[in-house]
């Protein structure tokens, strides 16, 4: 038996690409971003007025010049005419292109127009940006060249490197990808995955059920959980306990990138899943891991490197194999980066109740956010925590946890 930070590492040993595909960019939210970006121009690209006010010569300001005729008034999207002279300004509004020869955008609270003319206050209200421009010297003169006005390429240059590694397509990628002209984009392929659910006693959700039978939630949590992984299931099933039926069932499943199986991994009777894959072919990485619940977990790998991972059949132990192995694996396999768990301190004190580490629901709230344990009665307790959204470690040796203690945080998928 293996702790679960070494049944990790086994599987994300394993993590291989399932290739690429191109997709527009209305498909792309929630995908994993497979290709560099580059900037196909300067941004922004042109020197841009970052307020509305007045466009002017900051050597005007310099030779004393407090009038300025108005030439025109400029709205974002269109170009100016020409480039100033000495005395003139141009009316200028956030997001319009700054006129040849302008270098300072005087803001409107700071200058008012009197027929056709724009003047400046005698005490302009002005505050310097103090983190990209120094104080002034003289405050009754606060203006800087270029102040108020967004330079061209400051951002990026044509041609630099914008996105240079996989990244989840979160809405701020998919504006930045369309800002920058990208209406389809290379995307990771996700797995075609393989979801068999065990068991004599398990029947259909819809179906009926007697007193001495469960429904199959475990079927719909782990698809859910798969499609927030940023995969889902390409072939589902359901086997009885039976060695022979196990069997075939598994072998209508090898076209599939990975396969999950849940229940009949522990040591009854009729736990037929380690054997039947082990006779397979299918070579085990480990079979349990020193936690608490889903410590009966089985996992292996087949002769084309495709992973099988064989669940605990109680809810609560599917969820944290989910979390622990299979969403790292599905991460590490589309080149992202394994999430960290969390520091968060207890809302309120814990006790041990096992020497392995104990993996508990906990409801993660306020700021500074702290974390407060959910009833759950077991692992087979249906209600999986319900008011909770994430787990946090109770690790092996540890004593009570008190309140206030640092604990490590997994959110839920």
């Amino acid at each position: 038996m293996i702790d679960f930070r070494k049944a990790q590492e086994l599987v994300l040993q394993q993590a291989r690409s399932f290739g690429t595909e191109a997709v527009p960019l209305e498909q792309a939210l929630g995908r994993v971003l497979a290709e560099t970006i580059r900037a196909d121009r300067d941004y922004p690209p042109f020197d841009r007025a970052s307020m509305d006010g007045y466009a002017v010569r900051y050597n005007d300001l310099e030779k004393g010049v407090r009038q300025f005729t108005i030439v025109e008034t400029l709205l974002a999207g269109y170009a100016p005419q020409r480039a100033i002279e000495s005395g003139e300004c141009y009316k200028i509004m956030t997001g319009a292109a700054v006129p040849a020869g302008a270098d300072l955008i005087i803001r409107r609270e700071n200058a008012e127009e009197q027929g056709g003319h724009m003047l400046l206050a005698e005490r302009p209200a002005e505050a310097l940006p103090a983190a990209t421009l120094p104080a002034p010297a003289d405050p009754r003169f606060p203006w800087r060249p270029f102040q108020n006005i967004a330079r061209r390429g400051e951002d990026l240059l044509s041609g630099d490197i914008v996105i240079d590694r996989p990244c989840l397509c979160e809405p701020p990628v998919i504006g930045l990808l369309a800002t920058l002209g990208h209406i389809t984009v290379k995307v990771a392929r996700p797995p075609v995955v393989g979801l068999l659910t065990t068991g004599d006693e398990v029947v259909p959700a819809g179906g009926a059920v007697s007193p001495v039978q469960i429904r199959n939630s475990n079927r719909w949590l782990l698809e859910a959980a798969l499609k927030k992984a940023g995969a889902g299931p390409g072939v589902w099933g359901h086997a009885p306990d039976d060695p022979g039926l196990l069997r075939r069932r598994i072998g209508e499943m090898q076209g599939c990138d990975v396969l999950i199986l849940c229940g009949g991994v522990s040591a009854g009777d009729a736990d037929y899943v380690p054997g039947v894959l082990e006779a397979l072919g299918v070579q085990k990485l480990f079979h349990k891991v020193a936690m608490r619940p889903g410590k009966p977990v089985w996992c292996g790998v087949t002769k084309e490197g495709k992973m099988v991972f064989a669940l605990p059949g109680n809810p609560f132990s599917c969820l944290v194999n989910m979390i622990l192995l299979i969403r790292p694996y599905l991460q590490a396999c589309y080149g992202l980066p394994v999430a960290e768990p969390l520091g968060l301190a207890m809302g309120t004190a814990r006790k041990k109740r096992s020497p392995l580490d104990e993996f508990f629901p906990v409801h993660c709230q306020g700021s500074p956010a702290r974390v407060t344990p959910v009833t759950l009665n077991g692992s087979g307790d249906i209600r999986l925590g319900r008011q909770a959204n994430a787990l946090a470690l109770h690790p092996a040796g540890a004593d009570d946890l008190a309140e206030g203690e640092i604990v490590a945080c997994y959110p839920f998928l």
